[in-house]
């Protein structure tokens, strides 16, 4: 009987080491396949610090004289909470969020070209460039769903009262 227990015991050892090597390779795989967002202020060029608020059009901010605009750094400050960021390949992060109505979001994109955002509305958000809006809705709740460029339904938006 002991020699029976032994035999289990190294058999379920084996097994817990072949799930344990498995789950390895496998995160290991997934993380170098995966564009992980941006950490703040990580993996950053010089682009990223000296970019200023897009106040063109859609921004909350349309009106403001280009020294009133946020920097980059303060943007991220301001709204630690309150970000989509959006990167290479039109992938987005968080993508599932809920927002109070009224609630001003930074649109944040962290690529090298140009996109064009509908979450809502229409926004054109310059490379490496963030925009400022509104997210509100007459009805509540209110569900919104982003597309960013030609990928569609990129992200879902709950606006609530």
């Amino acid at each position: 009987m002991e020699n029976s227990a032994k035999k289990n015991m190294t058999m379920w050892m084996g097994v817990v080491a072949v799930v344990v090597l498995a789950l390895v390779i496998w995160m290991a795989s997934r993380s170098a396949n995966d564009e992980a967002p941006l950490a703040d202020g990580e993996g950053t060029d010089i682009s990223d610090m000296t970019s200023t608020e897009d106040t063109t059009a859609g921004s909350v901010n349309t009106s403001a004289p280009q020294s009133a605009t946020l920097s980059y750094q303060q943007a991220l400050v301001k709204y630690a909470d309150a970000r989509i960021q959006i990167d290479s390949t039109c992938q987005v992060s968080p993508n599932n969020v809920t927002y109070k109505n009224g609630t001003n979001i930074m649109l944040d994109n962290r690529s090298a070209v140009t996109r064009t955002i509908k979450l809502g509305s229409t926004y054109t958000i310059k490379p490496y460039g963030f925009k400022i809006v509104r997210l509100s809705s007459s009805t509540l709740p209110s569900t919104l769903l982003m597309d960013c460029d030609s990928s569609q339904n990129v992200a879902t938006v709950l606006i609530q009262k």
